[in-house]
């Protein structure tokens, strides 16, 4: 899993804090919220490694905003994660019936619990 870099203001650490749920809008937020500890978020910078795969439970991370990622990818993995192994392949199934647009410049998929 490679490593990305992020910076978490004052006042989006505030916003996020007084939100009733966050979604995350994209992998890369998901990432980096679930990289932080449980409690409420802090401003604060630096890099994430986290691998999110089944079985994962999020501390922040109340939906997801993202792409239809590539077949026995990572990022599939971490959205398995959070809507369910069974739940993921049968949204990839409609997705393939409808022809959806897979991958950076796709189709998306909200997640929610």
């Amino acid at each position: 899993m490679h490593s990305e870099n992020y910076t978490i203001s004052q006042s989006a650490a505030d916003a996020m804090n007084s939100a009733r749920r966050l979604v995350a809008i994209g992998t890369t937020v998901t990432r980096v919220l679930e990289s932080q500890p449980a409690g409420p978020l802090q401003a604060t910078s630096g890099s994430t490694r986290i691998f999110i795969h089944p079985p994962y439970t999020f501390r922040h991370t109340g939906a997801l905003l993202t792409n239809f990622h590539l077949p026995e990818s990572t990022l599939l993995m971490l959205v398995s994660a959070l809507a369910g192994r069974e739940l993921i392949r049968a949204a990839y199934a409609e997705a393939i019936r409808e022809r959806y647009r897979f991958f950076s410049y796709g189709d998306c998929m909200l997640i929610t619990d």
